[in-house]
């Protein structure tokens, strides 16, 4: 471990033993669901904070992190086998108001002493849910309202102290309840099959837990901005700026909290959009202490004939490092990087080994930095999701095109040139890329989709423009959408809007003769072509 990363985890023991006064977190406990994240997302946006903590958290830490409410995932398991994921039984015993969803509710009801079985009445899909019972989570609901089931087994026995609080036609016990504090609902409120989930988990937050929907945008600003200056001192940081939303929202950030002590860095490595490094000085150059670097005779001369997406890959992380060692050498004094790392980064980090994988670790967002320069990882966005990055970036007075900006890769257009690279391959590309964006953005689609972009590929085809037979490139186009980048569809692009992208194309840029569109999901595809 580094000495940064020690310091980090010294800062995450501290701040983890001291609640936060100014914020309440719902902790919701992952069973290794598919819907874990999404529980995450709907309680968010009902304004309320909530973290992700792996099962075996215990209740003590829960309680040192300030939790006022658990949620329990859905998950794959059966309680009763062996080895299946459980919980510590001081999280069920009264101390936080407790809600468990499918998986959850055959938890809480096998270790507070009812009976899980496979019953043989299993339901998948829809299912009319009869509310027998609605004082406060199913308050404002009516008598019947429909529900996604995805569930084997079911609760056989209510455990000591509880009460079924709806049916259905197959279960007896589709939602239980102490009458108090602790809720159990067979049924998944978090997914959008469930029309009034929403309302079902808004309920356990405000009417249960007393939360007040204080997770606001501006909530956010003025906490991070009062802790990133009580963190930081009179220490001095350094930020590699990449144009994209993440890093541009937490540059902003930490520049309203420590000012010119922030020095950003814009490598540009000649592997960007049309105009896109030009936008980039534009828009922050006002804003931030920002260096412009002109790397790209650099970086292509690295990169000259390499075909492998891999070894393009790890040339461009490796000479992104050294340029930015340069630029850090010169500039001096400096104790703190800045990183546009976010929520679903740290989840993914976090290690569900042993009882202390609360502790979030570092996620380093470019590669090697903090052990090579020793610097001290600053990541003020680590506890959002990319729409409450958005939301946090509005609040700052980023730019809309900013904020909204398609993902793009690190490797930038050396991945979407498929094959060896030089300028002349690039410049194609990003001809046929700017006319791509620029309809959809005509077309009003550009925030329909998730991802837009050109590939260049090796391919050659005949054609033929007037009485010439010509023999020019192939392009691609992708457009996916998605939610959490996990899983993709195609983009469903009208016909004519195709059809005059196209055109466009061929008929301005003249490498090209021939357009094609990806219609591959992810999987088997990746979003990406390399």
């Amino acid at each position: 471990m580094s000495a940064a990363e020690k310091r980090l985890r010294e800062s995450e023991e501290q701040s983890a033993q001291t609640p936060r006064s100014r914020r309440a977190t719902v902790a919701i406990l992952d069973y290794g669901s598919q819907y874990t994240q999404l529980i995450a997302r709907r309680v968010r946006e009902s304004r309320v904070y909530c973290e992700i903590f792996p099962h075996d958290v215990t209740a003590d830490e829960l309680g040192r992190r300030g939790v006022v409410g658990v949620i329990l995932s859905g998950g794959p398991a059966s309680v009763y086998e062996k080895d299946a994921p459980s919980i510590d039984p001081k999280t069920l015993d009264g101390r936080f108001p407790v809600l468990g969803i499918c998986y959850g509710m055959h938890l809480m009801a096998h270790v507070l002493g009812g009976e899980v079985a496979p019953e043989g009445k299993r339901e998948y899909g829809p299912a009319s849910v009869e509310i027998t019972d609605p004082a406060a989570l199913f308050e404002g609901l009516g008598a019947a309202e429909r529900a996604w089931m995805s569930h084997g087994d079911t609760v056989k026995r209510l455990p000591p102290g509880f009460h079924g609080i709806a049916t259905t036609e197959r279960l007896p016990f589709a939602a239980m309840s102490d009458g108090r504090t602790r809720f159990a609902v067979q049924f998944h409120p978090e997914v959008m099959h469930t029309p009034r989930g929403a309302e079902v988990l808004r309920n356990f937050l405000y009417r249960v837990c007393g939360c007040s929907g204080d997770w606001t945008p501006a909530a956010f600003v003025e906490e991070a901005v009062e802790e990133l200056r009580r963190t930081i001192g009179d220490r001095h940081a350094i930020c590699a700026l990449s144009g994209g939303v993440d890093s541009a929202v937490a540059a902003t950030l930490v520049a309203k909290a420590i000012g010119d002590r922030l020095t950003c860095v814009f490598i540009d490595h000649g592997l960007l959009r049309e105009s896109e490094a030009e936008q980039v000085v534009a828009t922050f150059g006002p804003r931030l202490r920002l260096i412009h670097v002109d790397a790209s005779e650099r970086f292509l001369a690295r990169l000259k004939d390499v075909v492998d997406p891999e070894t393009k890959r790890a040339i461009i992380g490796e000479e992104f490092i050294r340029v930015f060692e340069d630029q850090a050498k010169r500039i001096g004094a400096v104790d703190l990087l800045v990183q546009g790392t976010i929520y679903p980064d740290v989840i993914e980090s976090r290690s569900r080994e042993s009882k202390t994988s609360a502790r979030i670790k570092t996620h380093h967002n470019v590669g090697g930095l903090p052990d090579v320069m020793d610097l001290e990882v600053v990541e003020p966005l680590r506890r959002l999701f990319k729409d409450e990055v958005r939301r946090v970036g509005a609040e700052l007075g980023i730019p809309e095109d900013i904020l909204w900006r398609h993902p793009f890769p690190g490797p930038g257009l050396a991945v979407r040139v498929i094959g060896a690279i030089d300028r002349h391959s690039l410049d194609v590309l990003r001809r046929a890329d700017a006319i791509f964006l620029e309809e959809l953005r005509a077309a009003d689609l550009y925030r329909s989709v998730a991802q837009a972009f050109a590939v260049l590929t090796p391919i050659r085809s005949v054609g033929v423009m007037g009485d010439y037979r010509t023999y020019g490139a192939l392009v691609a186009l992708r457009a996916v959408t998605t939610e959490d980048f996990m899983t993709a569809d195609w983009a469903r692009i009208p016909y004519d809007v195709l059809a005059r992208i196209s055109t466009r194309i061929v008929n301005e840029v003249a490498e090209v003769n021939r357009v094609v569109y990806d219609v591959s999901s992810k999987p088997p595809a990746t979003i990406e072509w390399e």
